[in-house]
């Protein structure tokens, strides 16, 4: 025979909610309904009412710290960037910049053959080859050794006879064959004559030596002078300028500088000769017809002082040179002042 259930089944209300004690079939105390209530010292249920309120209250969330932490990370990209990019510029430097020379090694400012020099000694050089005396052959020797490489022919083709005195030595062309080599050629001149003397050098990285032979050529011709156009001349104030221009030279080469400010325009300041020169006449003004202030040429015959002088004095002054000048002149009230002075392109008239 069944027997009839004893539990009863109703509503799981907590605590206060009317409902009777379950209870058990062995006659035992009735079970407790399970459900977490916590009193007052619940220090846990305390701290677990208090988040589950913060996380309730509104309000500011705390972003702004987050902003921070970006600001810094950038500043942080930032700095490694830039330290990034100093060291590879410091890397390709270290290795595309040419090794520093040892101690008497020549320097150049690009790597070659170098120019500067090589011209200095191609010009040494021609000095020494180009002048010889049949009466001193020794002393050409001498000269010549320090250029000429082991074994060479001490005279370096002279045979030993006849004389040749050569001067105004000075550097024409480089032509750079390679990094070790050169052709150097020299402009130079001897009596009347010009020539090129064309001189290989090599250079074996702590100096230089001529390489071989040096070959003479002749110089180039003179150029021919293009015809002048012909200036419209003013007549009239070239009259009135040759008396101010000839006081002015006269002051210009002397000694008086008060003398020489009074043919100068306002503001201007010029040194002059000091009486290192005189002047023996105006030859010739050339004055273009133009406004107030005019670029004029003016040629002179100078009379240099001391030149021809003998050990008693006579002879001073007597040896003249005729030099042509430009000058700006500007008219101020009824007379022209010298602005300027300078040597001139090409003389007009």
């Amino acid at each position: 025979m069944a027997r009839k259930s004893t539990v009863q089944h109703g509503s799981r209300g907590g605590r206060g909610s009317g409902q009777a004690p379950l209870r058990r079939l062995d006659g035992q105390a009735p079970f407790r309904r399970a459900s977490y209530e916590p009193d007052a010292g619940d220090a846990w249920a305390e701290e677990d009412d208090r988040g589950r309120a913060a996380r309730r209250r509104p309000g500011w969330s705390g972003g702004g710290g987050r902003w921070l932490v970006w600001i810094g990370r950038t500043i942080l990209w930032a700095v490694l960037i830039v330290i990034l990019i100093n060291g590879v510029t410091a890397l390709v430097a270290r290795y595309t910049e040419s090794p520093s020379a040892p101690v008497g090694q020549i320097v150049q400012p690009e790597a070659g053959f170098p120019t500067v020099a090589g011209t200095a000694f191609a010009e040494q050089f021609a000095a020494a080859y180009l002048n010889f005396d049949s009466t001193r052959p020794a002393e050409r020797e001498a000269r010549l050794a320090p250029f000429l490489p082991a074994g060479a022919d001490r005279q370096f083709g002279w045979d030993g006879t006849g004389k040749l005195v050569a001067g105004a030595f000075e550097a024409y062309d480089v032509d750079v064959r390679d990094a070790k080599n050169a052709v150097i050629t020299i402009v130079v001149q001897s009596a009347s004559q010009r020539y090129l003397l064309s001189v290989p050098v090599h250079y074996s990285g702590t100096g230089f030596v001529v390489a071989d032979r040096p070959g003479l050529l002749p110089a180039p011709a003179v150029a021919a002078l293009p015809q002048q156009e012909d200036v419209d001349r003013d007549v009239a104030t070239e009259s009135e300028l040759t008396g101010q221009l000839d006081g002015f030279f006269r002051a210009y080469g002397g000694t008086d500088a008060v003398a020489l400010q009074r043919y100068l325009a306002q503001g201007v300041s010029l040194k002059g000769f000091e009486g290192a020169l005189e002047l023996d006449r105006l030859q010739q003004v050339v004055v273009p017809v133009g406004g107030p202030t005019r670029e004029i040429n003016a040629t002179v015959v100078w009379r240099v002082r001391g030149a021809g002088t003998t050990s008693g004095g006579a002879g001073q002054g007597t040896s003249k040179l005729t030099q042509s000048y430009r000058l700006t002149v500007e008219q101020q009230g009824d007379k022209w002042f010298v602005k300027d002075i300078r040597g001139t392109s090409r003389s007009a008239g």
